[in-house]
Order: C-alpha cells, then sequence, then structure tokens
C-alpha cells in the first residue's frame, strides 16, 4: 500500500514536472517567435527602402510626403539625447544606490521608502515625465528644444538605474564588504570595491537605460519638439528616430511608411551595436575578474 501510494506521489510529480517544463518551452517559444517576427516584418518591410542617402542626408523639402532626403537628423537627435541623459542619470543614480546600501540601514524608513518610490517611479509612463518635464521647461523659461528632451528622459531613466543597481548590489558578497572594514577601509573605500564588482552588471544598466531613452515616443513629444535641421545647440528643436517614424508612419503615402520601416531597422541596428558592444565589455570585465 505505501509503495502504492509513493509510487503515485512520483508519477503525479513526474507530471507536474512535464507540464511545467511543456509551458515553459511553450513560453519560450513564443518569445523568442515575436522577436523573429518583429525584425522580420521590419527587415521585411524597411530593407528594401534603406538607402546609403536615407542615413546619410538631412531630409529636404517635402520629405515626410516622399520626397528626398535622409533622417541623419534624427539620428543624431536621437544619440544625443539618448548618451546625454544616460550619463547623467548614471551620474546621479549610482551614488543614490550606493548610498542607500552602504550608509543606510537594510530595514531602516528611508531605504524602505527611497526603494518605494523609485519603485513607483520606474512603473510611471514616459508621458506623465514629459508633462512634468514640460511644466520645469516653462518655469524655467525654456522652450521645446534637444535640452528639455534630455531633462525629461533623464528623469525617466534615473529611476532604472537605481533599480537595477540595487538588484547587483544584492548580489554583492556580504564578506567583501566586511573584509574592506576589518582592513580599516572606510565606506568610500569598499564602494569603490563593490563597483570594481559589479562593474559588468553596470553596463547592462547602462544598456537599459540607454535603450529606453533611445525609443521614448511620448516623453519627448511634449519637450524635445521636432526639427528637419541638424542638431547643434541645446535650446533648439531636434527630431528624434521614435518621433520620425511616427510621422512617417502616419503618411497616407506607402513609399513614406517604407521609409519609416527602414527608420525603425536603423533604430533596431542603433540599439544591437550598443548590446553587443556591452556584452563585449562586461565578458571582457568578467574574463579580467577571473
Amino acid at each position: 500500500m505505501a509503495k502504492a501510494t509513493s509510487s503515485k506521489l512520483v508519477q503525479k510529480r513526474l507530471r507536474k514536472q512535464w507540464i511545467a517544463k511543456l509551458l515553459m518551452q511553450f513560453s519560450g517559444i513564443c518569445i523568442t517567435g515575436s522577436l523573429f517576427f518583429i525584425v522580420g516584418t521590419i527587415l521585411y518591410k524597411g530593407l528594401p527602402y534603406l538607402t546609403w542617402e536615407m542615413v546619410s542626408e538631412a531630409p529636404q523639402g517635402g520629405f515626410y510626403i516622399g520626397k528626398g532626403g535622409g533622417i541623419l537628423n534624427a539620428i543624431l537627435g536621437s544619440l544625443y539625447l539618448a548618451l546625454a541623459s544616460t550619463a547623467i542619470a548614471t551620474l546621479i543614480g549610482v551614488p543614490i544606490s550606493l548610498y542607500l546600501s552602504l550608509y543606510t540601514a537594510k530595514d531602516s524608513f528611508v531605504a524602505r521608502s527611497a526603494k518605494l518610490l523609485f519603485d513607483v517611479l520606474f512603473g510611471i509612463p514616459s508621458i506623465v515625465y514629459g508633462a512634468i518635464a514640460f511644466s520645469i521647461m516653462i518655469w524655467l523659461g525654456i522652450r521645446a528644444s534637444l535640452l528639455g528632451g534630455i531633462i525629461t528622459i533623464t528623469l525617466l531613466t534615473i529611476p532604472i538605474v537605481v533599480r537595477t543597481m540595487d538588484e547587483l548590489l544584492k548580489t554583492v558578497p556580504v564578506d567583501l564588504r566586511q573584509v574592506t572594514f576589518s582592513l580599516g577601509g572606510t565606506r568610500w573605500e569598499a564602494a569603490k570595491v563593490i563597483l570594481k564588482y559589479i562593474k559588468p552588471g553596470i553596463f547592462t544598466a547602462i544598456l537599459l537605460a540607454f535603450g529606453r531613452a533611445i525609443g521614448d515616443v511620448a516623453g519627448v513629444l511634449l519637450t524635445t519638439g521636432f526639427s528637419d535641421n541638424m542638431p547643434k545647440y541645446l535650446d533648439e528643436p531636434a527630431a528624434t528616430l521614435p518621433l520620425a517614424i511616427f510621422f512617417q508612419l502616419s503618411s497616407p503615402i506607402p513609399e513614406v511608411q517604407g521609409r519609416a520601416y527602414a527608420s525603425a531597422l536603423v533604430l533596431t541596428l542603433i540599439i544591437l551595436f550598443i548590446v553587443l558592444c556591452t556584452h563585449l565589455l562586461a565578458a571582457k570585465q568578467k574574463k579580467h575578474k577571473l
């Protein structure tokens, strides 16, 4: 009787394991299939319209109704916006994370409140950040410009950096901190040791922030404006790739819609390049640490 009961329990566990494995495989197939479908659609519809002229020239008169020119202004605008906002968010977010990890007690009111606050900020839609940044710009007397977009995207990406860094800091062994303090090191010296330990993960945090920054539409729609001119100054409106894609897809002209998919392909290639660079840097740092 006991053997029969034990056999049934084993069969039940094996059946649950098989169902769980099947669900995981199905989920993996769905996610991978969605990725290939999205990339395949962009390649199929955008590659025929992707030319050297399109990525090396600014738009000429009537570009958005099918005439000549390119999206170089939007490419540069997106890169300026994403690089500047990601750099500022990293310079602000990393010290905040280190302070919460090293200078506050783990279960203190300040630490718990700060983490809850950044969790909330992490989930707020970008259009809300755009509205807040727009109010700040009005108060400061700043018009829709590249500077306004940088302010908006910086506010948007700081919670991403802080929450990612918080997860990274949880992986740091407690012994590493204790050894640093036992050798007479200060908290700042412990912070430098920890930063060196999680350096590959910091690249991931920067990548996540950069990807969110370069792909945002709602936030920059209110604060960056749009211009066919090449971005030169911070106080001038600047085009971005997501907005260029949005405006081109809104056109009823098939050629302009094809250019929209080509612009999306350019954006995908930029992000892919950043991902590959980040993985190479992380692998190099990991190999060096080993």
